[in-house]
């Protein structure tokens, strides 16, 4: 795929998860279906134990994440760009701030974000959609449950919580850049 072509995929499947988003009310057939599938499923997990079943839901969300991420990236030339980066930041750090060495070294860091930039978004492609009906059916289904995780999170913050430190681990152990 080449550059243009990823960031013209990567927006029209923006825009599609915010239709998504946007009409999930408007449009029965959106959001009928994912409860079709939902609601036996997910519904089922966190119906038996809301705590135990939100966590394992968390930790297949991350697994499917990081396999997403670490399939559809170039994990060599992601290490090689990073490695750069801190090369250049170690650099950078021997000279003073505004000095014609700082600004060369700061200019070649810039130049290398946009590449770095582009290959990291590639997972949303695969990833967007899913998540976004993911989160509206959570949305509506904490809405009539009413619960918080340990007296005073929210879903979506023990949603988020729970796959950073989730998909930290399955980063280090699946050696995910």
């Amino acid at each position: 795929m080449d550059k243009k072509g990823s960031f013209g995929l990567i927006f029209a499947v923006m825009v599609v998860s915010l239709a998504i988003a946007a009409f999930w009310n408007s449009l029965p057939f959106i959001k009928n279906s994912v409860n079709a599938v939902l609601n036996p499923t997910a519904g089922a997990l966190l119906n038996w134990n809301l705590v135990i079943g939100m966590t394992i839901l968390v930790f297949l969300l991350s697994v499917f994440m990081t396999l997403i991420q670490k399939y559809t990236t170039d994990q060599k030339t992601l290490r090689e760009m990073r490695g750069e980066q801190k090369k250049l930041q170690e650099d950078m750090k021997k000279f003073q701030v505004g000095s014609k060495e700082h600004t060369e070294l700061s200019m070649k860091s810039m130049k290398s974000i946009g590449p770095m930039f582009k290959l990291s978004m590639r997972p949303i492609i695969y990833t967007a959609i899913p998540i976004i009906l993911l989160f509206r059916w959570f949305t509506d289904y904490f809405a009539v449950v009413d619960f918080k995780f340990f007296g005073f999170l929210s879903w979506l913050w023990f949603y988020l919580l729970g796959s950073l430190i989730f998909s930290s681990i399955l980063r280090k152990v699946l050696k995910v850049v």
